[in-house]
């Protein structure tokens, strides 16, 4: 893996695996990349495509039991998988934080709010009880909590689902971090709030000039809130790509896939919503082939026998793993023969999944 000489975080064949009563389920799969310093990468995968899992792994996150994890995490050049429990909860708030996808349950619902968001800044920061209270206060104003004083008081079930996510940012701000992961932040609030919340964290980040991993199964999330995005499947990197030229020129079919599935303006009123044909694949007996093979409206028989590697595209720092890819001859071809056999409609959108 190339990496960047001021990275920040470094990534290197991580793999995370469960034990399970059907068998080892892999999860996270040989997943590698870097990240520097005041960067934004978004992370983009259907549900159990391993985004999670693979945040909560680089954070040393998840428990012990029936869990192993290997590769390398390096993170301002020391490596995390070698830290003591006692040296990671030194480093979780002061460098590196996360934005749980649930703000509800990452909040104590018997300790008020305000004591919440002070309780880093006394654990890591050494201020006072009357210090952290009042940077508690400040935090909330600048998250945008109204009545600050007041909600200082309160408990997390008396905020909205939004001024909760709020107060999880501001508890994940508190110790100025220098790398910030914002698991699916948006989960379960509406448009208007997810804009505010996006808003926010990226207000934040450019003034903090902090590095951002943005978790979401959404690709509208992250157009133009990244700089560039790393596309998940199978607990694999399939496509990673600057923002800018992904949204331009994607090569992976799955990243067409998930673009398409995005509802449109331009589309008429009661227009069917696209979705992705089938089900990810069971990762306990994965395939041997493209792990996306049986979804895919360009498949062929090499992608069932073959599983291709990560190569690069012509534009430098485009990455995608595929035989046939999007916009190219092969793929028109494999196209045509697919809907000349019958495997797709005259669409192209659906596969007729092979059993």
């Amino acid at each position: 893996m190339k990496v960047a000489e001021d990275a920040l975080l470094e990534v290197d064949n991580l793999r995370t695996q469960f034990d399970t009563p059907g068998g080892l389920l892999t999860a996270v799969d040989g997943v590698s990349f870097s990240l520097s310093k005041g960067k934004s990468l978004g992370v983009v995968g259907e549900s159990g495509s391993g985004k999670s899992v693979m945040s909560r792994s680089i954070m040393r996150l998840l428990p012990k039991v029936n869990i192993h994890t290997e590769g390398t995490v390096r993170f301002k050049s020391r490596n995390l998988m070698e830290l003591a429990p006692r040296d990671l909860r030194k480093l979780w708030g002061p460098e590196m934080a996360m934005i749980f996808q649930d703000p509800l349950g990452s909040l104590n619902p018997v300790v008020k709010v305000g004591k919440q968001v002070a309780e880093g800044l006394r654990v890591h920061s050494g201020f006072s009880k009357k210090e952290a209270r009042s940077e508690a206060l400040k935090l909330l104003r600048e998250v945008g909590i109204s009545e600050p004083e007041r909600r200082l008081d309160e408990y997390p079930h008396q905020f909205s689902g939004g001024m909760r996510q709020r107060i999880v940012i501001a508890i994940a701000l508190a110790c100025q971090p220098d790398l910030l992961i914002a698991d699916e932040p948006t989960t379960a609030l509406d448009v208007t709030v997810q804009a505010q919340i996006l808003d926010l964290i990226e207000e934040e980040r450019n003034q903090r000039n902090m590095s951002l991993i943005l978790v979401t199964h959404d690709l509208g999330v992250v157009a133009g809130r990244t700089d560039e995005i790393m596309v998940m499947y199978a607990g694999r990197i399939v496509e990673r790509a600057p923002t800018k030229v992904l949204f331009a020129n994607m090569k992976m079919p799955y990243t067409e896939a998930l673009l398409e599935s995005i509802p449109k303006l331009e589309r008429p009123s009661h227009s069917h919503l696209l979705s992705i044909p089938g089900q990810p694949p069971n990762m306990i007996d994965a395939p041997r082939g493209c792990k996306f093979a049986s979804r895919c409206k360009y498949v062929q028989d090499r992608c069932v026998e073959e599983e291709p590697e990560l190569i690069s595209a012509a534009t430098p720092g485009h990455l995608y793993r595929c035989f046939f890819p999007v916009g190219s001859a092969e793929s028109a071809d494999a196209l045509a023969r697919n809907m000349a056999n019958g495997k797709v409609d005259e669409s192209g959108s659906r596969v007729h999944i092979r059993t």
